[in-house]
């Protein structure tokens, strides 16, 4: 699916400020381009990757228009950027390290082994990282995949593992490597909140948009997100420590842990007898997020900085390329040291100016609007805020340590936004005053003004169509000056839905596969998150399910809270109902595949005590909506 984008050109407020963003920095240094196209070995004969319905997941040839000169549509800057990010194809790094890079919003590594290859971050969908090893073998030759490696556990990195192995690989004991805790932070991200992140990743990514130059010309970080199945394979070897070697079909390779930095269970990898070493996404050729905008745990800054530096100590004397799971790589071990450490001190600033601030007493919006970043890093095109910014990285800092709260009773026990809308337009002298006013503002180019004064009136009346018409021509107009590719999207995404309704979510990251993943822990957790509370405050429900190796499992639900319970000690009570099967059929009732009625008449579960409570218990469980609105109430 793609939607069609807005008729409007750039205002003249915005397209005098990207002419200014042209004369700022040396769009003439073709560094990064070398850098980007060295090593290309070749690219797919097909640009159309599709699923098994025949359904198009990716298109290679869909940013062909940024070989053009950019309009005033956009930010010169991001059509860098996005220039950069679309180079697709096999690039050999070194010899026996090789990327397929362009094909999804992440880069799939393959190192060749003794025997076959170890595939590291095999994108997001199935059928991109099939394509991915598909174009490696053409190449390379037709090797067996000998073993698999997350760098860290956001879907982009380990969702499309179904295309680069089979279950027979996986029978017969490749080796699955991750860090310590990825496929707990995998869960908690793309299942307990997962129906909210894929929402708003929908505006972060802007999947679903026609591409060209009104429309979506990359994430910053990569294009976008493809639309394939995602899936997961556990890890079956821990990465505990650092320092930590391991050997995967003769490939040697040396362990940095950085939790808490770029993702919550992350690792950097220094490969010896290549002098080539993975930053994963620590250092990437832009600033990231320290709190993504669809929504995630706030990234420690402080940490990322010391992590950067530890990496150059530990491993910069013996790296003569650095490269990462986005983008392209560095090369010379000068140039590795310099980036790494211009990475390093960006996050650093950010992190010690945001906080020298907050001890002034600045708020966050504040501290957003007042700061700068030093000259020096601001001349590096790698520092730029096209993933993350400064501004909503201030306000993650902020959030990190002083939590939602700027302090002022006022901002305690705030209306919620429709209630508030209604306020401020009576305030305000009406929708239509406020509309008529806003489009003067319109008029001067002040369209940050009109998109927060006419979002309460879209709030309050929310079938206005005139302020919708505006509030949508308003963020269009702020997407074609942002340098920062989610923020375009998160505007053009808002301006879409306003003129055609909502769109859904391209991407669903709780996936079958995923789910399946899940222990039962995890199971019984995040059905606790579905319970209706509300509905069941007077229901006392216990169920009992003893599964296979004498292990027992409790579900209690009291004062709306589902809480889970292992064994029949005294806070498991006594059981309502007591359900004796085998532990893959208990994961298919917690799932919804089957009931314990269903079970039961298959000979494959026995029930005691009264089973209409296991269906009340059940019935208590709410459904998530993955097309929440966003724009409107």
């Amino acid at each position: 699916m793609s939607l069609e984008t807005g008729s409007q050109p750039a205002r003249p407020a915005i397209a005098a400020g990207n002419a200014a963003v042209r004369e700022m920095f040396p769009f003439d240094d073709t560094r990064d381009l070398d850098d980007a196209r060295r090593g290309f070995l070749g690219t797919a004969e097909d640009p159309l990757i599709r699923d098994s319905s025949g359904t198009v997941v990716w298109d290679l040839d869909a940013y062909g228009f940024l070989a053009e000169d950019c309009p005033d549509t956009a930010n010169p800057s991001l059509w860098r950027q996005s220039r950069l990010c679309v180079e697709h194809g096999l690039f050999e790094v070194v010899e026996g390290i090789y990327q397929v890079r362009g094909f999804d919003l992440s880069n799939m590594t393959v190192v060749e082994g003794s025997r076959g290859i170890l595939v590291i971050d095999p994108l997001l969908s199935a059928e991109t990282a099939a394509a991915a090893l598909s174009l490696y073998r053409r190449h390379r030759g037709d090797r067996p995949v000998t073993g698999v490696l997350y760098t860290h556990s956001h879907a982009d990195h380990f969702g499309g593992v179904r295309g680069v192995v089979t279950e027979a690989e996986l029978a017969a004991g490749i080796p699955v490597l991750a860090p310590r805790g990825f496929l707990a932070h995998a869960v908690s991200e793309n299942v307990y909140a997962g129906t909210a992140m894929a929402r708003r990743a929908a505006y972060m990514y802007g999947a679903a948009l026609a591409k060209g130059p009104q429309g979506q010309i990359g994430a910053g970080l990569g294009p976008t997100t493809s639309t394939g199945a995602l899936g997961m394979v556990p890890p079956t070897h821990d990465i505990a420590e650092t320092g930590q070697s391991e050997t995967v079909d003769g490939i040697r390779m040396v362990f940095q842990l950085t939790p808490g930095t770029e993702a919550p269970a992350e690792l950097n990898i220094h490969f010896p007898d290549h002098a080539a070493l993975c930053m994963a996404e620590n250092a990437t050729h832009n600033l990231h997020n320290l709190l993504t905008l669809r929504g995630a745990e706030v990234r420690d800054p402080h940490a990322w900085a010391y992590y950067l530096t530890e990496a150059i100590d530990l491993f910069a004397e013996g790296s003569d390329i650095a490269f990462a799971s986005h983008h392209w790589p560095v090369v010379g071990r000068d140039r590795v040291v310099e980036f790494l450490s211009e990475q390093r001190d960006l996050y650093a600033y950010l992190h010690d100016q945001t906080l020298r601030m907050i001890n002034e007493g600045m708020t966050p919006l504040e501290i957003a609007e007042r700061m700068e970043m030093p000259p020096g890093l601001e001349r590096a095109w790698h520092t730029h805020g096209y993933y993350g910014s400064v501004s909503h990285n201030t306000k993650a800092i902020y959030q990190k340590y002083l939590g939602w709260f700027d302090g002022n009773p006022a901002h305690l026990w705030e209306h919620p936004p429709a209630e508030a809308a209604e306020r401020y337009v009576e305030f305000m002298g009406g929708a239509d005053e406020v509309v008529r006013r806003a489009r003067e503002s319109f008029e001067k180019g002040d369209f940050r003004w009109v998109v927060q004064v006419v979002n309460h009136v879209v709030f309050a009346r929310p079938d206005h169509e005139e302020a919708r018409a505006l509030q949508a021509d308003a963020l269009e107009q702020l997407g074609y000056g942002c340098e920062n590719g989610p923020w375009r999207n998160f505007y053009l995404m808002g301006a879409h839905e306003l003129r055609h309704g909502p769109v859904g979510t391209p991407t669903v990251t709780s996936s079958p596969d995923v789910l399946r993943a899940l222990d039962l822990d995890q199971l019984f957790a995040a059905l606790a998150i579905r319970v209706d509370g509300p509905k069941c405050w007077d229901a006392d429900i216990t169920i009992r399910w003893n599964v296979d190796g004498g292990r027992t499992h409790t579900q209690r639900l009291r004062n709306g809270v589902m809480v889970h319970i292992r064994g029949t000690g005294p806070a498991a009570g006594q059981p309502d109902a007591e359900v004796t099967l085998e532990e893959q059929d208990l994961r298919k009732v917690l799932l919804g595949t089957t009931t314990t009625d269903d079970l039961a008449a298959q000979g494959r579960a026995t029930t005691t005590g009264n089973p209409k409570r296991i269906t009340e218990l059940f019935n208590y469980l709410a459904n998530p909506n993955p097309n929440f609105t966003i724009v409107t109430p």
